[in-house]
């Protein structure tokens, strides 16, 4: 019997060992680190309440909320009365935007630690969000009978005042010299007047409105195509991939692969941005939605409130209008299938199945525009559930299949942070470029871009560091409850 005792001691002192050795990856940032030290800890231990919960808020830093959810449950029926569990769930359904579950978790948390100042704050924000949320649906509109915001602005009777200094556009054209003079202005922290916001947003609007859900891009022999990941509005670095491989032009387009907006605090800047250069030339820039292309994450992750801030409420409704415009899919060269976040649930999508979509709505929760949005690889076979909570996991005969059935050499997605910028996975198949360098000024991770050459179209990988930008936070605009957890 001592000697059984023995070995589970010293496989409990084994998980407590390698749990303060996950401890420190955590503390350094090192996340995907953590999440496999945290794994052995509970292989040694797996009735250790802590460990699951340290594992869930890993997984919460590194976007993967369905797991952390998963997690966190886990450390609950272990101990029903060990509060953090209650609370890392409650972050992670919070960070979903699942605001009325969150709720249920911290008053849990409250009811185990009903003198603990700082879960009485959460729970009282959470319940203001929730009362906030449940007002909205309330007065909310049904999508058929809502009229169009673009509709009812008239930009050309907004006066400019005299004393604006800032970049101005002569008549209906978007010109380069006002696109250089609008970018000069953001880098030194000035606004742009909201009569030439407007009509950068409105003219985008009517191009993207134009284009079909799944576009085709044709790149001629011996030209240049660039293909970039999430920039997150990380303004000053979306500068410095324009100075590393020149501003968009025809004989420079770019394709921007979603997630344009969200956590960083420029977002304002990097949207109008990528809209101006859009209306300086169609070919330029080709721009795809991501999953932060919504009112749902909008709400929470930042850019609500930046428009809010720098704009009006009025830019708010024109922006998610706008964002529901935006192209779901590319195919450049009938080769190279680009696309935010990944594959399908099912087997035998065609090309003309993604071209068939009605995307001018939200994304929903399921179906084939939520899965191009959410989902995610694997690394074995076959298709799992997302560690995101939303979306799926497909592996690499997933990725195989789909481009044989629909004769394609390569999957091009963005959606996830990668050390590198870049991750290239299923045999060569796939690869995730990702252009927001040390995101959120804390994952210290490089970015990236591909330049693809034509007839041959195989991607030519350049990475990049982040640079210095003004000392605002990420998360400045941020759903004021999000922002106590992060």
């Amino acid at each position: 019997m001592a000697n059984v005792d023995a070995t589970t001691k010293s496989a409990f002192d084994r998980a407590e060992e390698i749990k303060l050795l996950a401890n420190e990856a955590f503390k350094a940032n090192k996340y995907t680190q953590a999440i496999d030290l945290y794994s052995q800890a509970i292989n040694e231990n797996s009735q250790n309440a802590v460990y699951w919960a340290n594992r869930a808020l890993a997984h919460t830093k590194l976007e993967e909320y369905g797991s952390a959810i998963q997690d966190a449950t886990k450390a609950i029926e272990i101990d029903p009365k060990y509060s953090k569990g209650y609370y890392r769930r409650g972050a992670a359904y919070l960070a979903m935007g699942k605001l009325k579950e969150a709720l249920k978790d911290f008053q849990q948390v409250k009811k185990i630690s009903p003198n603990d100042p700082d879960a009485a704050k959460k729970l009282k924000e959470c319940e203001k969000a929730v009362l906030k949320l449940k007002f909205e649906e309330a007065i909310a509109v049904q999508d058929s009978d809502r009229r169009s915001i673009a509709d009812a602005i008239d930009f050309h009777s907004i006066d400019v005042e005299p004393q604006y200094t800032g970049a101005r556009i002569d008549g209906e054209v978007v010109t380069l010299e006002f696109v250089k003079k609008m970018i000069d202005d953001f880098k030194n922290q000035k606004c742009l007047h909201k009569r030439y916001a407007y009509q950068i947003v409105l003219q985008a609007r009517e191009m993207l409105r134009a284009m079909p859900s799944l576009v085709d891009i044709t790149v001629r022999d011996g030209d240049h195509f660039t293909v970039c990941g999430d920039i997150h509005g990380q303004f000053y670095d979306l500068l410095n991939i324009f100075k590393l491989n020149g501003l968009p032009s025809e004989e420079n387009p770019y394709l921007f692969n979603g997630d344009f907006v969200d956590r960083g605090s420029f977002s304002l800047e990097v949207i109008l941005t990528l809209f101006a250069f859009k209306c300086m030339s169609p070919s330029a820039i080709y721009l795809a939605r991501g999953n932060h292309e919504s009112k749902n994450m909008n709400k929470i992750y930042g850019f609500e409130g930046e428009v809010r801030s720098k704009l009006s409420e009025t830019f708010v409704e024109l922006f998610a209008e706008v964002f529901c415009c935006l192209p779901l899919a590319h195919v450049i060269n009938d080769k190279v299938f680009v696309v935010h976040g990944g594959l399908f649930s099912v087997d035998g999508v065609k090309l003309s199945d993604i071209r068939a979509i009605d995307r001018f709505c939200e994304p929903p929760e399921e179906g084939l525009m939520c899965e191009l949005l959410w989902s995610d690889p694997q690394p074995h076979l076959g298709r799992g559930p997302s560690k995101r909570g939303v979306g799926l996991s497909f592996g690499e005969d997933v990725t195989k299949r789909f481009l044989q059935e629909n004769n394609l050499d390569l999957v091009v997605r963005s959606h996830e942070v990668k050390d590198e910028g870049y991750e290239i996975e299923h045999d060569g198949r796939l690869i995730t470029v990702f252009s927001a360098p040390n995101y959120c000024d804390q994952m210290g991770n490089k970015g990236a871009f591909l330049r693809f050459k034509a007839p041959d179209m195989k991607p030519d990988i350049v990475t990049f560091s982040a640079v210095p930008h003004p000392d605002v936070k990420p998360m400045a605009y941020a759903n004021n409850f999000l922002r106590m957890f992060s």
